[in-house]
């Protein structure tokens, strides 16, 4: 049997990837009909259909799925080498991408990116706001940004923001003629703004902690987002209560559009983290990144 080349298992592992010639085809930079081409010659000399064709799209057969799963890991690295010698120059280049969720986007990474991007016009970042905790390695991603509790511990960490701290808070207008709650049980009484959690689908309990206590509650509203952002404005609009990251209401709180209530109950969380696989190959440009984002404790 002759043995196929790189540039057509390269092929057939990027067509078994994307689920489509379409996209593959794009990132090889050949026609559709040139890479169909290929794929038949691969299976022709291997004696075996690796990909199931419909007009639904592609998809590996079972002989395809073992091929590609023996192969999909050595691509990786070999690529990530080949990534890795491209920018091994004076100013470090490639795309670095993230996924994380609209808060840390806003206040931590674009902050400080934006600083990297000015002096590295070689290097691209390209971040994804993702509620869910999605698979990094599956989705490729470079690394992804969520808070020390919830990272992995396969996973190599980097603090990059202090802890911080939750409130909870109404307009004045929502809370006039209402009893300001006293513990977190009496939110069953208001109207809140719900957060749905897209890995599990539920509504996101509230957690609160006093005195070594933690409790969670679940309550209820008119109003429910799957992104901080809006949870905001309709607290502003006097929807109800919602529970926000505390830096993002203290300006509305200054100015009184915002009033906060159970503020003792309100806990602190571990700070924001970036992380990333331990045998991921750290470019010069992923280095920066990581740098430029790390938290020294002083901001």
């Amino acid at each position: 049997m002759a043995r196929p080349d790189f540039n057509h298992l390269q092929a057939f592992i990027l067509v078994a990837r994307e689920r489509s010639f379409t996209r593959a085809a794009a990132q090889l930079g050949v026609s559709q009909s040139a890479l169909s081409h290929t794929i038949r010659g691969l299976e022709s000399r291997l004696g075996v259909r690796l990909l199931a064709r419909s007009t639904r799209g592609v998809a590996p057969t079972e002989a395809g799925e073992k091929l590609y799963a023996s192969l999909e890991p050595h691509y990786e690295a070999i690529e990530a080498g080949l990534n890795a010698l491209g920018e091994a120059r004076d100013k470090p280049a490639g795309t670095i991408r993230i996924t994380t969720h609209d808060h840390a986007a806003s206040t931590i990474l674009w902050p400080k990116l934006s600083v990297v991007l000015a002096a590295y016009p070689d290097i691209k970042v390209e971040i994804g706001i993702h509620y869910g905790l999605i698979d990094i390695v599956a989705e490729r991603f470079d690394a992804g940004v969520r808070t020390g509790d919830q990272v992995a511990r396969d996973m190599i960490a980097v603090r990059i923001s202090p802890d911080m701290k939750r409130a909870v808070v109404g307009s004045p207008a929502y809370l006039a003629g209402r009893a300001l709650p006293q513990t977190p049980q009496e939110l069953t009484r208001h109207n809140c703004i719900n957060l749905r959690l897209a890995t599990y689908g539920g509504l996101a309990p509230w957690e609160f902690s006093r005195d070594g206590k933690e409790l969670q509650v679940q309550v209820e509203g008119q109003a429910i987002f799957n992104t901080t952002p809006q949870k905001l404005q309709a607290a502003l609009d006097g929807a109800g209560l919602a529970t926000l990251p505390d830096d993002m209401v203290e300006e509305h709180v200054a100015t009184g559009r915002l009033v906060r209530v159970l503020e003792d109950w309100c806990p602190t969380y571990p700070g924001y983290h970036l992380y990333y696989p331990s045998r991921r190959q750290a470019s010069p440009a992923f280095a920066l990144v990581v740098d430029a984002l790390r938290w020294r404790g002083d901001s």
